[in-house]
């Protein structure tokens, strides 16, 4: 049997507002309701599953493998948001994409804190 990340908790403020905002960035589709949760499926059988009774959102970091194609479309609805960006996740060199290990990446933050990431080439090329 393989060991397989099947879902996690994002605890946030507002689970609509939150679950929505990714979905909307990443361009998934839109959130479906399970129990307490409102979850953004993503294409790897993962889901984000967004609570808003579970205490105080603590950021936590959220990095997403995209291809190069969705990575210039979610970095057009960034811009298009008016979300700022960074290359680093310290966030210090912003408004530029990083080009680590071939590949492409940058970071933002969502409405909570939260530190997401996108990137065209897993860590380690």
């Amino acid at each position: 049997m393989t060991v397989q990340l099947n879902h996690t908790i994002v605890r946030c403020s507002d689970k609509h507002a939150s679950a929505s905002f990714y979905a909307d960035i990443l361009g998934l589709p839109q959130p479906t309701a399970f129990g307490p949760f409102i979850v953004v499926q993503v294409d790897n059988d993962v889901s984000l599953d967004f609570a808003d009774d579970h205490g105080e959102p603590h950021p936590q970091h959220y990095a997403f493998l995209v291809s190069e194609q969705e990575f210039d479309a979610i970095h057009a609805r960034i811009r298009e948001r008016g979300i700022t960006w960074w290359a680093d996740p310290a966030h210090k060199v912003e408004g530029e994409i990083n080009t680590n290990d071939g590949g492409r990446g940058l970071y933002w933050d969502d409405p909570d804190g939260h530190r997401l990431e996108i990137i065209t080439v897993p860590y380690g090329g």
